[in-house]
This record gives C-alpha cells, structure tokens and sequence, in this order.
C-alpha cells in the first residue's frame, strides 16, 4: 500500500468512523458531502461553471457545466460516484474542475436520482435521458453530438458503460470515448478482489452489500443494465479508458469488462495503479498516485477530442 494511502485507512481506523452503512441515508449523504473536500482535488477557478436543468422521463435532472480556459469543444458527460445512494454535484465540484481545466474539454457533472428513494433503473434512465439530450440539444450550449464522452467513477462508471450500450442499441450518436473508473460491471460481489479486499480498504463487503440492497431488487442483478458484463453483444462501442486500483474490491470486475471490450473488438486503455484503495480517484488533494491519474485521465479526455 503506497504510505499517503496507508495513512487514511490509519486515519479512518483510529478514528473509529461509523461506515455508511452503519448510519441512516440522510446521515451518510450528510457525511459523504461533509467529508468530500477533506482529501479531494484543490479547488481551481473556471472562466464558467453553470448549474442548468435537463429534461427527462422521471422530472429535471441537475448538472453543472465547467467550461475551461481554452474550450475544445469536446464535452465529458460525468456521472458520479457513490454507490448509487450519495454523492452529488458539490461532492464532486472540486473533480469536475480539475478534469475540466487539465483536459480543456467541457465537463457535465449528471446530478442522476438516488437509490433508495429512486430504485433501479431510474439512475441509468436519468443518465441515458441526460446522454441523448446533449446529442440532441447540446448545441445549445456550443457542444457538437459528435463530440461527447461518457464518463463516471464507480458507480457512475457502471452508469457510463451501461449508457454506452444502450446509445449503440437505440441509435444514438456514438460518443468519441468512455473513461471509466473502477466501474461497478458484474451481476454479484463475488470476484477474488471482493473476498480479498472485503474489510479495512475503505469500500467493505457490508458497504457494497449496503448499497446494493438500496439500489437493486433480486432480480435485477442479472440485468445488463445494471451488470453490463452480462450483456451479450460489447462490440461497437466507443474506446474506452479503464482506470482500476490494486486494492480494491471491483478489481476484478473491472479487469474482466476490460478483456471483454478487447476480445470485442474495441479500443481499450487499461491503467491498474498498485498500492491504492477505492475510492482513491477522488483523493487527489492527498494522494500522489491520485494526481497521476486524474491528469493521466484528463490526457486521455483531450487525446479524443476533435483536433487532436
């Protein structure tokens, strides 16, 4: 374990802190927002940030829209994470700004209902509802439909990869690329990283399960929509970015939807970083190999955008 990554899971351990699962939904979205800036990304300013509304079948989904210093008319559509039930635009604000300032791309950060008040699938029909208005109307905002990226963490990397499926099925315009972060992809917690990382790394085995109760019915968990592993056909999607990290329990799944999108024929980018934990990708105000990859991230970001 990299020693800034060893001192948090320390830090959390002396303090005895209560797992989310421990608390009621309101407390840990309390406690979600309230410790999201502790360890996170330095703030910088944009030249605009926006709060806007975009229509979809359950109501108005929030999004915020960062605009960098040198816009490349490319814009990543971010879907947060947080196990389906917290986070939110303000627990990822400090991100979004930095993918947006050392990309040069546009970034909207997709404020999607949360689980348990909106179960399965209202997340992924917010997010595929946020996707085709971009496609649709994204000009609006100065955003071509031919220069979009799907792109989450975690839960919302499960959102993005599942988006990207179903873009492709209902013929909607292909997005340049998907950058996914330790996505959440198969059915069941039952992989070797699960068991193996399943206490002490921050996202526990009770913390998953936790989630999951909250998000999903039995059934549901052999639903694409929620396990894209489990769908059949991964060929024809945009190139992705894979980002995993060592020590974390959806190592594994991680890996394997990466081999799949390669064994299908798509263009994939796969960066595991050693010695680091979930949700490592949000501690880049502490954690060296945090900075490494949000920057390696943003590269990626502008590698795809038209013109480059």
């Amino acid at each position: 374990m990299e020693a800034d990554v060893q001192k948090i899971l320390m830090a959390i351990k002396d303090r005895g802190s209560l797992e989310y699962c421990d608390m009621s939904v309101e407390e840990a979205r309390k406690t979600h927002e309230s410790q999201s800036g502790l360890l996170g990304a330095d703030y910088v300013e944009l030249p605009s940030v926006s709060d806007i509304t975009i229509p979809g079948r359950h109501g108005d989904i929030p999004a915020r829209l960062y605009k960098p210093v040198k816009d490349i008319n490319a814009c990543l559509i971010y879907y947060h994470g947080g196990g389906h039930v917290v986070g939110s635009l303000n627990s990822y604000d400090t991100l979004c700004r930095q993918l947006a300032l050392q990309s040069n791309c546009m970034v909207a950060s997709i404020d999607y209902r949360l689980a348990p008040e909106h179960r399965f699938p209202v997340a992924v029909e917010d997010a595929l509802d946020a996707y085709f208005w971009f496609c649709s109307c994204g000009h609006e905002l100065g955003i071509s439909n031919d220069a979009l990226i799907l792109g989450g963490d975690s839960a919302g990397g499960n959102l993005a990869a599942v988006v990207a499926i179903m873009a492709r099925d209902l013929g909607y315009p292909k997005a340049l690329g998907q950058l996914l972060i330790y996505p959440a992809t198969a059915g069941y917690p039952d992989s070797a990283s699960h068991l193996k990382f399943a206490e002490d790394h921050v996202l526990t085995r009770r913390l998953i399960l936790w989630f999951q109760e909250k998000y999903l019915d039995r059934k549901d968990h052999i639903d694409f929509r929620w396990a894209p592993l489990l769908c059949d056909d991964l060929s024809m999607l945009p190139p992705a970015t894979i980002i995993l990290a060592e020590c974390d329990p959806l190592r594994d799944e991680g890996l394997s939807y990466a081999v799949r999108l390669a064994e299908s024929g798509n263009e994939l980018t796969l960066k595991i970083y050693s010695g680091v934990t979930h949700p490592f990708f949000s501690w880049s105000g502490a954690v060296k190999k945090a900075r490494e990859a949000v920057s390696f991230a943003a590269a990626q970001l502008t590698k795809l955008a038209p013109g480059n």
